[in-house]
């Protein structure tokens, strides 16, 4: 089947002997699959010894299947070196803050800043871009496999060490500006050469905050680096062919806009039943962040087809691939790739289960993905060349991830008991619970100007630009909502030296007199002022209460119990042509909910359906008109209003208007009717 959407499984045909090879291939035609990843973990395979190449096997595979109207993604394979390079160059394995060298015999254990490796990645690549270049099978790359996985961001080699000491060079330009950017005349650590400068090592908690920045900054910086000396070998000699790499959603140790940015799409990895405690809204979020990396559609390169490696992993429930699927192209994925084809019989992923069990026997999973195959056929031509449209975005900033991150007490744990993304999650799950699309949004360098309202979570560090951007999107008319710690540091990670919220007094109109933690089950009370967010109500809020002065801003929810009881907790301040909200504790999710309503009704925010318990809905459009995707997650059937819409189901071709009924675990498929 050939189609408008990228569909098919990462397939390793060197787990299996040459003679099943047409099978799968068969079976693969049946499902409908027109793409599949190869190869990407199969350096020694390709290379089993030194400037030695074997292309045989592949060339087989990438021709049965391209026969069969399947096209090859090639993975670049130096996520995982072969033997014979360790063997050869043992310093290739990274060093942990303790010491300790990476194993052998497993993947993501090697250095980027590493010269012995980054030739011989830089060799096959080339070797490999040379070979296939003229491949018509191939259609393009995946750069190595998931920077950063298996806690794989930071490296305490010796080439570290230095590339560490020049990026810090080449930024602060002398030891004097690095001494007092860092402030490390804290405990008497100036330095007086730059080769006395060493990364900061566990314990975080007791080493400078700055230079920890500073740190995860450039170790991030590194992989940005290593990705491109592959990148620039592809666009070199096969750059008709299109170049990505699988990133992992809501992983947070590396700049993902940074990484992004010279690839033609990004794709990511999604196993949505990773955990037990599955939360809908942080897997649709990371949906959401994966396509506003590049503001395009991208791939699911990894879909979970299965149970997946972990205590006692449940397999998917019949209709679960199928909602996954549809989810992915819902939220603007123009292509599905499950992981694995066949589950592996042999190696650590022995029970990350596939399509098909260790037998190769198509069962239940297989019959799903076929309909799922079906279903893509019947929509295919309406969802190509839509997109999905936001009204409202959140401000994404991965150095004040890590700054958070960085905030630990003496048990190095968060200063403020909370996960780094929980800020941003709270916004989130409001909008995801009413199906209003959001996009993720770099404060440093996108123009907000386009949407209705922006969120801020907890956005501690400022530069220049950041607050130009942020001034700017308020002044022309748009709504910004910030939560606790906004403003707090500069964009060193060290705290201003002037009321908070710092720079950004003005905007919000208020001076934050005085903040406390809450710790353990402690909690206080706030209660929404009706006039100014259109209803009252009584919230819970944890971990964290901010004092609010209030300037020329006017509260919008007061504490009622506690140390601050009777003083503003959220504020409302007009500046210029918006309106800026600042709030000053970690509300519950009804408090945000709340806040969600007022904006849908105050500034004409558009959801996609009303919401249902259990309801996904979002929206793809284009110049042929919109596609609605409504998701039911729940176990039990749920009916929700039409609004007045008038609907064609994509799938059986009826018209659909009053009301819509969706099944549990399944899904509708709409166009939307003038």
């Amino acid at each position: 089947m050939i189609m408008s959407l990228v569909f098919g499984a990462d397939y390793y045909p060197e787990h299996w002997p040459e003679e099943r090879w047409p099978k799968d291939a068969e079976l693969m035609s049946r499902a409908g699959f027109n793409t599949v990843r190869l190869a990407e973990f199969a350096w020694s395979k390709i290379e089993p010894r030194e400037d030695e190449y074997d292309f045989e096997w592949l060339d087989k595979a990438i021709g049965l299947l391209g026969g069969k109207g399947i096209r090859t993604i090639l993975g670049t394979p130096t996520a995982a070196p072969p033997p014979w390079i360790v063997k050869a160059h043992p310093d290739v394995l990274r060093l942990d803050g303790y010491g300790r060298r990476a194993a052998e015999g497993t993947r993501k254990n090697y250095c980027p800043n590493n010269p012995h490796y980054i030739e011989h990645s830089k060799r096959i690549v080339e070797k490999m871009a040379l070979h296939y270049r003229d491949n018509r099978s191939v259609i393009g790359w995946q750069i190595d496999n998931e920077f950063g996985c298996h806690a794989s961001e930071l490296c305490y080699c010796e080439d570290c060490v230095k590339a560490f000491r020049e990026w810090l060079k080449r930024k602060h330009q002398s030891l004097e500006k690095l001494n007092k950017a860092c402030g490390l005349i804290f405990w008497g650590q100036e330095y007086g050469s730059w080769d006395e400068i060493c990364p900061p090592r566990p314990p975080f908690s007791m080493q400078s905050p700055s230079l920890n920045l500073e740190w995860r900054r450039f170790s991030s910086d590194s992989w940005v680096r290593y990705q491109q000396t592959q990148v620039d070998i592809i666009r070199k000699h096969a750059p008709h062919q299109l170049v990505t790499h699988n990133f992992m959603g809501l992983y947070k140790e590396l700049d993902y806009f940074k990484l992004a940015e010279p690839l033609d799409l990004v794709s990511f990895d999604y196993y949505p039943m990773w955990s037990r405690d599955a939360n809908l809204a942080a897997s649709a979020m990371a949906h959401d962040v994966m396509r506003s990396l590049k503001k395009k559609p991208y791939w699911t390169m990894e879909l979970q087809s299965g149970a997946v490696r972990t205590e006692r992993a449940p397999i998917p429930r019949p209709g679960a691939i199928r909602l996954w699927t549809i989810q992915s192209v819902a939220r603007g994925a123009d292509g599905t790739i499950y992981f694995r084809w066949r589950s592996c019989r042999f190696g650590c992923e022995e029970y990350w289960h596939g399509i098909l069990d260790h037998d190769g026997v198509p069962r239940r999973r297989y019959s799903e993905v076929k309909k799922v195959s079906e279903e893509l056929r019947k929509i295919a031509p309406h969802v190509a060349g839509t997109s999905v449209e936001a009204e409202v975005a959140i401000a994404l900033d991965y150095d004040n991830i890590w700054a958070m991150d960085l905030e630990v007490d003496y048990a190095d744990k968060n200063y403020y008991g909370i996960n780094s993304w929980q800020p941003t999650l709270d916004c989130y799950t409001a909008l995801y619970s009413r199906n209003i699309p959001a996009d993720f949004v770099n404060p440093s360098t996108e123009n907000m100007g386009k949407y209705k309202a922006v969120f801020a979570p907890s956005m501690m560090l400022l530069n220049d630009r950041v607050e130009r951007n942020l001034k700017a999107y308020v002044k022309k008319g748009g709504v910004l909502v910030a939560t606790p710690r906004t403003g707090a540091k500069d964009w060193n990670n060290i705290i201003v030296n002037e009321p908070l919220p710092g720079r950004l007094a003005d905007l919000f109109g208020i001076t934050i007199e005085e903040y406390t933690g809450l710790p353990g089950d402690r909690k206080v009370e706030i209660k929404t002022v009706k006039a100014e967010l259109g209803r009252e109500g009584r919230h819970a809020c944890k971990n964290w209460a901010e004092k609010l002065l209030p300037g020329e801003a006017t509260a919008a929810a007061r504490y009622q119990i506690g140390l601050y009881s009777g003083k503003p907790a959220v504020t409302m301040n007009r500046f210029g042509n918006g309106t800026a909200i600042y709030i000053g504790t970690f509300a519950d999710p009804a408090f945000y909910s709340a806040l969600a309503d007022w904006l849908t009704k105050k500034h004409k925010i558009e959801t996609v359906l009303p919401y249902a318990a259990g309801l996904e809905a979002t929206e793809r459009s284009g110049s042929d008109g919109h596609i609605v995707f409504a998701l039911n997650f729940d176990e039990d059937a749920l009916e929700i209003a039409c609004d007045g819409k008038i609907y064609q189901d994509l799938l059986t071709g009826k018209k659909a208007a009053g009301t819509l009924k969706i099944e549990g675990l399944d899904l509708r498929i709409l166009k939307v009717l003038d």
